[in-house]
């Protein structure tokens, strides 16, 4: 009675137990106030389930209660649940309650418990889209993007519209963190319901656009999800991608390098044509005679590597540091597929870095090390020591190691990976030890100095105790015999004696198989081995029973005398055996060797049938043909083409059209034009380094006496610009270059005298800043965007000459203008003109607000001046507003081939932008490339031709490596004239004579205005100011749409909106001396127009007539 009452008392306290540890697990508390025994019948006559169920009873209560804390706090226990893999499901109902919650940690963690179970629980989800669709619309941006995730994960197809709207209003989210879970959600509705792939495609090209980090790696993400084969929508993101991958997080770097792996295949042409790169580096030979002889083949295809490819290989490149293995993988598949062969090996190092990781990654890693190792053995034959086996890794990681080293065996150091071999064969894993002799076997086919010593080598291990390396041994000697039989027939004997004791059946196969080969260089041997093999017949293993029949009618044809009786004996037992192969194989070798009536001439062909010359085993390696898959992916890894895997294709023969991504070359000059209108906004690094923004930003702060020189400079300016107007608002040759100074004072300020000004040096200083903007351009846009660009051109300036005032205080009023222009050309290759821009830039705070004063503008008559003195600036007339350009293809020339420049090649656009450096100069953007196999140094602008020529040179490169890029801006006054700017490009040892001579369109910048504005302005420039002409346009061209793209093309002019369909007007200005310039193009019958240009600028309209008419003819 005892006993049985203590048994049941331990059962009770071993239960309690059990009940306390569950209990502890959900954060409950139990009542321990009962008895051990009372506890014990508690927990007989309920289950566990239902003490899991009086927690969630317990949960349901505090997330039905009215205090927030407790709900908050319940919350957080059900997601700990979640996190823990417990299922929370049935407390759907009372977690959906609180969807509507004001607390908003509280609502973000009912949105982490609606992702979870939404897709189970759909009907009661759908209750709540109306909740969820109102805090679509809230201000706080994460529980608008758990919104949307929530929704996106109610796989209803009743909610697709709704979800599809919800899409769409959150890829114009403000924040991007709600665009990026727009970006997810295109995915899961896709999924869903791919009838919606159109509209997604929409999205998915809007959210492509985005210049957000946060975003680029999603909506790739859902690009390769819903239309990776769309890459037309990739092409004016090219760029952008690639500039903006090293930014992005790891995730989608992966995501999008393996997308441009797949784009870049499609886009350039092969870099491992035959001799290709051979063209490209070797263009500076030692001597001169073989230089002279390679010529003409390097003239014949030399292959110039596509800007756009380089480009994506130099963004990629600094990743291969990065702590994400996958980027790094990713990294180096895209060099692998994309990389011309020699620089593939920069790679080597990131991935043998990778083999310290975790043995997952090692294993991924080292399948894609064996594969590139076969085609490569020279990438990572310095590294061989990191490939040795350590005791401690897993045999997976052993045999893909051995197979590493096998592939990177060589003449050099065979001995030394034969000796560490030796070491694996020991081994106690014996499936290691397997796959060691195999790859010895390799080393002896592939190496043909060794094969002798790695055959000796593994007869010896033939009498090792462990049976699986005997097996394995016999094995790979069996391939290895096949390669030359002749001289190692004691082998085979010594293999035949070893016969009784090995008892794998695969080696006792190739024993047999060997006998039966050979057998006439045996003929001792084999019958006996056959007679040993009748006994056992029937206990064999099917292969070994299939090499007896085999041997045994070999040995029928060349010795029937001793094995007649034996071939009989051994082909009754296998007429009867259980396995039906073995039985077709002896009715089919019985009809063949022995002759009757029946098996007819098939007998007479029997010995060559079956002792016919067999070709030796190529041992390969199991990862040879895995490159057909690209690296990194599970395809590759299972070696098998895994669901939604896609295949890289070949590279094209003739490279695909590249102008259809030279639309984003632009950008980096588009995102500093709204920047410099805003207030307190940091500069683009793309001008100016990070040493000289700390420098200028201390000299902005310090504004002392260079402050008031500037203003003493400027105000001078003024009053030689104000008598310079007078005489002529056209053509001013000795001012042109001050142009944008001349007119940066107002009429009060140009009307002070000089005292008055020295006098009231810190009181003009806000006023001068305020007239600035003014003073390039009559008005500024709606965004103020145009003449703050020009103003931070035309402060640079005055900011250049108030040093040069300050260093020399003897400067007269009278000969202000020339000394400075003097001065500008001396001291320009010295002074860093950049980092002051930045000073401007800075300055820019202070005149943000719309000025009130009355603007004076070059082009306007003194007349003119007097009506609008006193106006605000909404009631100026829009003609005198400068807009930004707008942007069409951009169209780029050589500067410099790379065979002439040796090395260096450079090619240059015009960015359609104002000018920094100064407004009437117009902006050009050069790209610099050393094509050759050694650094440039000290690149710089040299002499000038004509030598008055005004360029703003780019500050002098001081080194670029071998196959680098760099951008750099120039400013070039070309006086509205298509005469070329002639120049040298010099590096330290050589010059090269350069010149950009511009089209007539790019001289002009675009303006807007009215109609009624336009009709104004053209009826002031009729007569010998108005050239016209009666073109025929190309069908296609007939459209408003292509009107205004071709124009736009041609000329950097404003669209001006038109009441009338048959009317097309633009109207711009020429950006040296701010010329209007008006085109109108009137469509009359059988697609003729009539295109009339008026301007003061004669010549230019002539020349913008014909190269307009020109551009409208083009199909």
């Amino acid at each position: 009675m005892d006993v049985g009452f203590s048994s049941l008392r331990s059962e009770a306290v071993g239960a309690m137990r059990t009940a306390l540890v569950s209990a502890e697990n959900l954060q409950l508390t139990l009542k321990t106030e009962l008895s051990q025994e009372e506890q014990a019948l508690t927990h007989t006559k309920s289950s566990p389930k239902e003490t899991h169920k009086t927690g969630n009873e317990d949960l349901k209560e505090m997330l039905e209660s009215n205090k927030d804390s407790l709900k908050l706090e319940a919350m957080k226990r059900v997601v700990g649940l979640i996190a823990k893999g417990k299922n929370a499901s049935e407390l759907f109902p009372a977690v959906v309650k609180n969807v509507a919650s004001k607390n908003i940690e509280l609502k973000k963690l009912v949105y982490v418990y609606l992702v979870r179970y939404a897709e189970e629980q759909q009907d009661l989800a759908l209750l709540s889209i109306s909740t969820f669709q109102r805090a679509l619309k809230d201000p706080n941006q994460f529980i608008r993007g758990s919104a949307l995730r929530v929704l996106s994960s109610i796989r209803v197809p009743i909610i697709v519209p709704i979800m599809m709207l919800a899409i769409k209003e959150a890829a114009a989210d403000l924040s991007p963190y709600v665009r990026k879970t727009s970006a997810h959600a295109i995915q899961k509705l896709y999924s869903m319901d791919p009838d919606q792939k159109e509209q997604l495609i929409e999205v998915i090209e809007k959210l492509l656009k985005d210049k957000s980090t946060l975003v680029a790696g999603s909506v790739v993400m859902a690009f390769e999800e819903v239309c990776p084969d769309r890459i037309d929508l990739i092409h004016k993101n090219y760029r952008k991608l690639c500039n903006l991958l090293v930014d992005v997080e790891e995730w989608g770097q992966v995501v999008i390098i393996s997308m441009l792996t797949r784009y870049a295949r499609t886009q350039f042409t092969s870099p491992w044509k035959e001799g290709a790169m051979f063209d490209e580096n070797n263009e500076k030979a030692f001597y001169d005679s073989d230089s002279e002889e390679k010529k003409d083949q390097t003239e014949a295809q030399p292959y110039i590597m596509d800007p756009d490819h380089r480009l994506l290989l130099r963004n990629t490149k600094p990743l291969l540091q990065s702590r994400n293995t996958a980027v790094v993988m990713s990294v180096a598949q895209l060099y692998w597929h994309l990389a011309p062969k020699h620089e593939v090996n920069i790679v080597t190092k990131s991935l043998v870095r990778l083999l310290r990781s975790h043995r997952e990654v090692q294993y991924i890693v080292l399948q894609n090390i064996a594969t590139m190792s076969i085609q490569r053995k020279g990438m990572f034959e310095p590294f061989m020591k990191s490939f040795y086996v350590r005791s401690t890794d897993a045999t997976h990681i052993k045999t893909l190691k051995l197979e590493i080293l096998t592939n990177l065996a060589n003449e050099a150091n065979i001995s030394t990976i034969l000796r560490e071999f030796q070491t694996y064969v020991k081994s106690q894993d014996k499936a290691f030890a397997a796959a060691t002799i195999q790859a010895i076997g390799r080393c002896a086919t592939n190496i043909s100095e060794v094969t002798d010593t790695c055959l000796n080598g593994l007869v010896l291990l033939l009498s090792n105790r462990d049976e699986t390396v005997v097996a394995e041994s016999v094995v790979v000697i069996k391939k290895l015999l096949q390669t030359q039989p002749t001289q190692h027939s004691e082998i085979i004997k010594h293999m035949a004696k070893l016969f009784d004791n090995i008892t794998v059946s695969m080696a006792r196969a190739s024993i047999l198989w060997l006998m039966g080969e050979y057998c006439e260089r045996v003929p001792k041997i084999a019958p006996d081995v056959l007679r040993k093999m009748a006994k056992t017949f029937t206990a064999e293993e099917d292969i070994v029973k299939l090499q007896t029949v085999n041997l045994a009618a070999k040995l029928y044809l060349t010795n029937s005398k001793q094995t007649k009786l034996l071939t009989q004996y051994i082909l009754n037992l296998g007429k009867y055996d259980q396995s039906y192969d073995i039985r077709d194989r002896t009715r089919f070798i019985r009809q063949l060797i022995v002759p009757n009536e029946k098996s007819g001439a098939l007998n007479k062909y029997a010995r060559r049938i079956l002792l016919a010359p067999k070709p030796a085993p190529v041992l390969e390696s199991a990862f040879k043909d895995r490159d057909r898959y690209q690296l990194g992916t599970l395809s590759h890894s299972l070696n098998t083409k895994a669901a939604g895997y896609l295949e890289l294709s070949d590279w094209p023969a003739v490279a695909p059209d590249q102008s259809v991504r030279n639309v984003e070359v632009i950008e980096p000059v588009q995102e500093w034009a709204p920047l410099v209108g805003k207030t307190k906004k940091p500069k683009s690094d793309k001008f100016y380094s990070d040493d000289e923004e700390e420098k200028e930003e201390e000299r902005s702060k310090s504004s002392g006496s260079e402050d008031s020189s500037s203003s003493s400079s400027s105000s001078s300016s003024d009053e030689s610009g104000s008598e310079s107007e007078e005489e002529s608002s056209e053509e001013s040759d000795k001012t042109s270059s001050d142009s944008g100074k001349s007119s940066s004072g107002s009429e009060k300020s140009s009307s002070e005298s000089e005292p008055e000004q020295k006098k009231k040096k810190k009181m003009t200083k806000a006023p001068q800043k305020k007239s600035k903007p003014t003073a390039a351009f009559s008005d500024s846009d709606e965004n103020g965007n145009g003449p703050v660009a020009q103003a931070s051109s035309s402060s640079a300036e005055s900011s250049s000459d108030s040093e040069t005032d300050s260093e020399d205080d003897s400067d007269s009023d009278s000969h202000a203008t020339q000394q400075k222009k003097k001065r500008d050309v001396k001291s320009k290759p010295k002074v860093e003109v950049k980092s002051k821009v930045e000073v401007s830039l800075l300055d820019l705070d202070d005149f943000s607000p719309a000025p009130t004063n009355a603007p004076k503008s070059l082009v306007v008559s003194s007349s003119l001046l007097s009506d609008l003195e006193g106006l605000s600036l909404s009631n100026i007339s829009s003609t005198m507003q400068v807009t930004t350009p707008s942007f069409g293809p951009v169209k780029t020339y050589e500067l410099l081939h790379h065979m002439t420049g040796k090395g260096l090649s450079a090619k240059y656009h015009f960015s359609r932008q104002p000018c920094l450096y100064q407004p009437s100069m117009v902006a050009v953007q050069v790209i610099l490339t050393n094509s050759s196999d050694h650094s440039l140094e000290e690149i710089h602008i040299g002499d000038r031709s004509p030598a008055s020529l005004n360029i703003h040179c780019f500050n002098t490169i001081e080194r670029l490596e071998p196959e680098a890029s760099v951008t750099v801006s120039m400013g070039i006054d070309f006086s509205d004239s298509t005469q070329a700017a002639n120049f040298q490009l010099c590096t330290k040892e050589d010059q090269f004579s350069v010149s950009i001579q511009p089209a007539v369109g790019e001289l002009l910048m675009p303006s807007t205005m009215t109609e009624q504005d336009f009709s104004k302005e053209q009826g002031k420039l009729l007569g010998m100011n108005e050239t016209s002409a009666t073109i025929t346009m190309a069908t296609a061209n007939t459209s408003s749409q292509a009107i205004s793209k071709q124009v736009l093309c041609a000329a950097n002019v404003g669209v001006v909106s038109s009441s009338a369909n048959n009317f097309h007007r633009f109207a711009g200005r020429t950006v040296s001396s701010r010329a209007l310039v008006l085109v109108s193009l009137e469509l009359k019958e059988s697609s003729t127009a009539l295109l009339t240009i008026n301007t003061e600028k004669s010549v230019m309209a002539s020349m913008l007539l014909r190269d307009l008419k020109q551009a409208l003819a083009q199909a």
